[in-house]
């Protein structure tokens, strides 16, 4: 039954980005590249995912990721169409984060010594920034950006070595996260928040640009963030909380986790002069629980833009979900080859990264399809 439901499933998804393919040739192998990515081999690179395809060599593997006429960004914009489909909620969340990718030598696009959250220290890496959404559905990956460092800009015949277009200038995170974000509004993508951590959460110009397009959010922030109050003065977030009295607290569970319930006491405060109509502003904080007589937990702190009638509930479950784009990443790397990868230039960093979103959302529409009790759809492709 699985096996029925994943392959009707593969066969469709494949249909769908068929028209992305220029010659039949690429647009088969695509598939077995997809397929390969999902099997159980101990690594999913050219070499074992043309073996399992029956190939004598992966020659064929990595002309689709360096040179094989298709369209790459296509495909993305189909994945996150099909995402969107398939588990697409009016109260979805989008989510924003980046992941490491540990490589050895200096020629890998984008690659230096940076901190990988990955690796929690810096190391030798490729940075991806990436967008999922999430729904009560499911979750996955739909957008990808390439993090590539000022020491790369600065030096063009670098990124000529490396394939990385002339065009492509420095860009931050944070502003490859609003070219992402910008991407799934214009696409029309359902969704209620965005979240992020705090790499973000403290970035202000990215919390304007979300405005601007009244985009609520709930972004994670640093202690010492400066907010401007409700009465026009300023003051740091860590400040505003411990002006709270101890009623302000509530205790709620924001969803399940691998041991119980996750439970903390949170609050929030109004912030800023005056609220858009129909919006409000606040500061939430995230307090671990601690035992009677213990020193408090340590606290989070979190910058909100919503709808006005957005209660504490809303704004703490929005904030819990961040961990769902982290959980995207360990299933893509553990279940669809995402770090699996041995290729150097830009764009067949993007082709295989593509793919292997392509992969994780056929491996979850499956599961939700599964989980939901559909009989297998049929095959008309």
């Amino acid at each position: 039954m699985v096996v029925d439901v994943a392959a009707v499933e593969l066969d469709r998804l494949h249909a769908r980005v068929a028209g992305r393919f220029a010659r039949a040739e690429p647009r088969a192998r695509m598939r077995e590249y997809v397929a390969g990515l999902v099997a159980g081999l101990e690594r999913k690179n050219g070499w074992t995912l043309a073996e399992r395809a029956g190939e004598a060599s992966p020659d064929g593997m990595q002309r689709l990721l360096r040179w094989a006429d298709w369209d790459i960004d296509g495909v993305r914009d189909d994945v996150r169409e099909y995402v969107v489909e398939r588990l697409g909620d009016p109260g979805g969340v989008l989510i924003l984060d980046d992941t490491g990718f540990l490589k050895k030598g200096t020629r890998s696009a984008g690659v230096q010594r940076q901190y990988s959250g990955t690796a929690g220290r810096v190391e030798n890496c490729q940075i991806g920034t990436f967008l999922a959404y999430a729904s009560p559905r499911g979750h996955a990956l739909i957008d990808r950006e390439l993090y590539v460092p000022e020491s790369w800009t600065a030096d063009r015949a670098r990124c000529q070595g490396a394939g990385i277009p002339d065009e492509v200038e420095f860009a931050t995170k944070p502003r490859q996260a609003m070219a992402m974000l910008g991407r799934a509004i214009d696409a029309g993508v359902a969704f209620s928040w965005v979240t992020a951590d705090e790499a973000y959460g403290q970035v202000k110009y990215l919390r304007v640009w979300l405005e601007q397009h009244d985009a609520p959010y709930v972004l994670a922030t640093k202690c010492n963030d400066t907010l401007i109050t409700s009465d026009a003065g300023q003051r740091r977030a860590d400040e505003l909380i411990a002006a709270l009295p101890a009623r302000a607290w509530r205790r709620l569970s924001v969803g399940a986790g691998a041991h119980g319930p996750r439970e903390y006491d949170w609050a929030r405060v109004p912030i800023r002069i005056s609220w858009a109509p129909g919006r409000g502003h606040w500061l939430l904080a995230r307090r671990k629980i601690t035992e009677p007589g213990q020193v408090p937990g340590e606290i989070a702190y979190y910058v909100c833009f919503g709808p006005r009638r957005s209660t504490l509930l809303d704004l703490a479950w929005t904030a819990g979900s961040r961990w769902r784009i982290e959980e995207c990443f360990q299933q893509a790397k553990n279940e669809a080859g995402l770090d699996h990868y041995q290729v150097r230039s830009w764009r067949a960093w993007y082709a295989h990264i593509t793919l292997s979103m392509l992969a994780l959302a056929w491996l979850v529409a499956v599961k939700s399809q599964l989980t939901k009790g559909e009989p297998t759809p049929a095959n008309n492709t």
